[in-house]
C-alpha cells in the first residue's frame, strides 16, 4: 500500500498579520501527498500556491496546523533541519546555486546538503569528480566536460538543468518545482520539462510542482490541485485528471471568480442597507 509521503493538516500562513496589508496566503490547506505521486498544483498570482511550497520547505513559519513529511512531524523543523528530505528548484535559474562555484562544487554542496559540512576541496576527490560527470552526462547536454566551468558561465536553460540534477540528489522526500521553467526560453523549457520527467521517473521521487500554465497541469503529473486565495478548491485525478482538459480548468476558474464577485457584490449590498 501507498504510504503518505507529505501531509498537511489544515496550515495557516498570514502576512502582515494584524496590518492594512494582512494577506492570508494559507488559509486552512489540508493535503495528503502519497509516495511517488507528481502534484501539480496550479492557481493564479497570489493563489498561494508558491507559499505552499515555501511552508513545506520551511522557508516560512505556519501559524497554525501540522506539516509531516515521511510521516515525520517537521511542523517547528528550520529550513536547514529539513534540507535533506527536500529538493527545490526555483522559477529563477540564478536561484538554487552558486554562480562563482563549479558545476562540480555545486553539485558536491547539493551531495552533503542536510547531512556533515565536509571541506569541499576535501569532498572533490578525483573518483567524486568522476561520479559527478557520470550524473551529469545523464542531462544529455555536454556538460559532463565542463564540470569545472563556473555555474555563471552557463546558459539560464542549462544552469536549470543542472540545478535540477542537484535537488535530486540524495533522493529526496519530497522535490518542490515551483515554475521552475517559466523563466526559460521555449526550446530550454521543453528541454528542463523532459529532464525533470526523466528524473522523477528514474529515481520514482515524489514531486509537486507549481505553475500557472493549463497545458501543464492536463500534460504533467497524476493529480492537478486548484488554488484560490490560499485555499485548495478542487482536486482531480485518477480518471479524472486523465481526461481534463484545459477548456475544463479555464471554465472552473471562471465560476470560482464570477462566485467570488457575486459574494462580494452581496456583502457590499448588505453593508449599504444598514448605512
Amino acid at each position: 500500500m501507498t504510504e503518505p509521503m507529505v501531509e498537511l493538516e489544515d496550515i495557516h500562513l498570514t502576512f502582515g498579520a494584524g496590518t492594512r496589508s494582512e494577506v492570508r496566503a494559507l488559509d486552512g490547506v489540508s493535503l495528503v501527498v502519497n509516495q511517488g505521486d507528481f502534484v501539480v498544483v496550479l492557481g493564479t498570482n497570489g493563489s498561494g500556491k508558491s507559499t505552499l511550497l515555501t511552508a513545506i520547505a520551511g522557508a516560512a513559519r505556519i501559524a497554525r496546523g501540522r506539516i509531516l513529511l515521511g510521516g515525520r512531524d517537521v511542523t517547528r523543523w528550520p529550513a536547514h533541519r529539513r534540507a535533506g528530505m527536500v529538493g527545490r528548484v526555483f522559477q529563477n535559474p540564478y536561484q538554487g546555486s552558486a554562480s562563482d562555484l563549479s558545476i562540480a562544487e555545486n553539485l558536491a554542496l547539493a551531495a552533503q546538503r542536510g547531512g556533515a559540512r565536509n571541506r569541499l576541496a576535501r569532498a572533490l576527490t578525483t573518483a567524486r569528480k568522476a561520479a559527478l560527470r557520470a550524473g551529469v552526462q545523464q542531462l544529455g547536454l555536454g556538460l559532463e566536460h565542463r564540470i569545472d566551468v563556473p555555474m555563471g558561465a552557463l546558459s539560464g536553460g542549462q544552469r536549470q538543468a543542472v540545478t535540477l540534477l542537484m535537488a535530486t540528489m540524495g533522493a529526496p522526500s519530497v522535490l518542490l518545482l515551483d515554475e521552475h521553467t517559466a523563466a526559460l526560453d521555449p526550446r530550454s523549457e521543453e528541454q528542463v520539462r523532459q529532464l525533470t520527467l526523466g528524473l522523477v521517473s528514474r529515481h520514482k521521487l515524489t514531486a509537486i510542482m507549481v505553475t500557472h500554465a493549463m497545458e501543464h497541469a492536463v500534460s504533467l503529473g497524476n493529480r492537478v490541485i486548484l488554488m484560490h486565495r490560499g485555499r485548495i478548491v478542487e482536486q482531480y485525478e485518477g480518471t479524472f485528471k486523465r481526461r481534463l482538459r484545459e477548456q475544463d480548468l479555464h471554465d472552473r476558474f471562471t465560476e470560482i471568480r464570477n462566485t467570488e464577485l457575486l459574494d462580494e457584490s452581496a456583502a457590499d449590498l448588505l453593508r449599504r442597507s444598514y448605512v
